[in-house]
């Protein structure tokens, strides 16, 4: 069988920043009607890889050749030209315009006085058409769900009939039949010639819906492979470079404790806490030691809950008490006074501060708790820092990198090192794993369960079961903005168990 054309050929692309070589003599190639993953862990170089073919970033060496010929290209619009599209994580559309104004952006059709309005919203209606999508192209598009907007960014990128569809992360925050819906998009584009570039750290989606897949390790090819040739356990040792322990390390289970001790003050408790029109009211213990999962679908309350704990929001109904004694936690500063510490599902939102460095967006956490009047001693924060660097192995080790060049697995490590130097003794994590590679994934589970055994109280939320099922010791099942069922973890539980009563009519206990 004849291997499709290729569309996109780079040979030997290297990208170095200060003190960093990002990518060293790295192979892609992407072929006609085919989709394509790019794989690694997180610091790999794949996001480099990605804006050095969408023109983000020059290449200090090495050839980009599309349809056979070869391109410099000095921004985006020169990849755009080409007929190279890109669909990024965080979605880059304007929720204020109408999805057709969204679709057609920068090329609406004009007529004698401008734009033509009419014609505009024909032309997105058929380039929605061409995905099969029958959106309405007048509508907002603040309207509509994420995983449609993923598919409006998609039909823009096609308006310009582009060759080379690239798509970073799409699926982090969509559900299964969102992610479905997404795939047969992308079927269909395949199927029309177009070479798609997709970047997941899921690796069943990897096997779902990829021809061919290329390695990325320590900013260097390590292969290209077909996916049906390539057990899933071989990519994964591949994406390491080392045995597979780490692999096994994740499918390791946490050894459950027993029930808490019903004569132990919960490190805290909350009695009704709820927020009207998000949280029905819910009584939670948490006790030392323990890692209480919060498991349920998208918008089933599991964030909703988190941030009214860490009183991010606040709480309509409800009563907290911290180890017996009645508290309120109206705000992040009480929770902080207290001891809370709450790391978003957002964190380049919510999380990191892109501007500043590692070191300090590490002891942010420590400094607020201090007040901005008490300093922290730049001797204490070299040294704090340097403990955190190693034991969590954040790369690179220099702690005065910007921490938006960091991938988003060391991002994660910084936002949970800059928790734990406040030290917490309640500690909420919102999908802490999210769009990182197993390796940093295996490391972070490890983390959260060292924690709990040195006596943290460890929250824990997941959009994979399996992890809720892994780490919890305790699990609290969440469904239409309640909480509808309580269990305790053990052998005998399973992700079967817990899409039982995410499914279930009434409440368990």
């Amino acid at each position: 069988m004849t291997d499709p054309a290729v569309i996109v050929d780079a040979r030997g692309i290297t990208i170095e920043f200060p003190g960093v070589k990002a990518l060293d003599d790295v192979d892609l190639s992407l072929r006609a009607g085919e989709i394509h993953a790019l794989m690694g862990e997180n610091g790999a170089g794949k996001s480099t890889m990605i804006k050095a073919l969408t023109g983000v970033y020059a290449v200090d060496a090495g050839t980009i050749s599309v349809g056979g010929i070869e391109r410099r290209f000095g921004g985006t619009d020169d990849a755009q030209s080409a007929g190279i599209a890109t669909v990024y994580q965080e979605v880059n559309l304007c929720t204020n315009l109408s999805v057709g104004e969204n679709v057609m952006l920068g090329h609406e059709i004009r007529g004698r006085f401008g734009i033509d309005w009419r014609a505009t919203h024909a032309a997105a209606a058929e380039a929605l058409r061409r995905l099969e999508l029958e959106i309405d192209p007048r509508s907002p598009l603040s309207s509509h769900s994420i995983a449609v907007q993923q598919l409006v960014a998609i039909s823009r990128a096609m308006v310009i009939r582009s060759t080379v569809l690239v798509l970073d992360e799409p699926t982090s925050s969509l559900d299964r039949d969102e992610v479905e819906r997404l795939f047969a998009v992308m079927r269909a584009l395949r199927d029309n010639g177009v070479a798609i570039l997709f970047v997941s750290h899921f690796l069943d989606q990897i096997y779902e819906i990829c021809d061919r897949v290329t390695v990325l390790r320590n900013g260097r090819t390590e292969g290209e492979y077909r996916v049906a040739e390539l057990p899933q356990v071989e990519l994964v040792a591949k994406m390491l470079g080392r045995e597979l322990a780490d692999l096994d390390s994740i499918a390791e289970r946490t050894a459950h404790t027993a029930r808490p001790d019903e004569q132990t003050a919960p490190v805290m408790q909350v009695l009704a806490l709820g927020r009207k029109g998000a949280l029905e009211p819910v009584d939670l213990e948490l006790y030392e030691g323990e890692v209480v999962g919060l498991a349920g679908l998208l918008g089933s309350g599991r964030t909703e809950l988190a941030r009214l704990l860490y009183g991010a929001d606040h709480a309509d109904t409800g009563r907290t008490r911290i180890r017996g004694s009645a508290v309120r936690v109206s705000n992040p500063r009480a929770a902080v006074d207290n001891r809370i510490a709450f790391s978003s599902e957002d964190r380049r939102s919510e999380g990191i501060i892109g501007d500043l460095t590692v070191r300090e967006n590490m002891i942010l956490g420590l400094q607020a708790r201090r007040g901005w009047a008490r300093r922290v001693p730049r001797a204490q924060q070299d040294r704090l820092v340097a403990t955190y660097m190693q034991s969590m192995d954040i790369r690179p080790a220099d702690p005065e990198t910007l921490i938006r060049n960091l991938s988003g697995g060391n991002q994660q490590k910084v936002l949970l090192a800059r928790w734990l130097a406040m030290a917490p003794q309640v500690l909420i994590l919102d999908e802490p794993t999210r769009g990182i590679d197993v390796g940093a994934k295996a490391e972070i589970q490890r983390l959260i369960s060292q924690l709990a055994a040195d006596g943290l109280s460890v929250v824990f939320i997941s959009s994979e079961l399996e992890e809720v099922v892994r780490l919890s010791h305790r699990i609290c099942v969440m469904r239409d903005h309640a909480k509808v069922a309580e269990l305790h973890n053990g052998e005998g539980v399973d992700v079967d168990d817990l899409v039982s009563l995410i499914a279930q009519k009434g409440q368990v206990s």
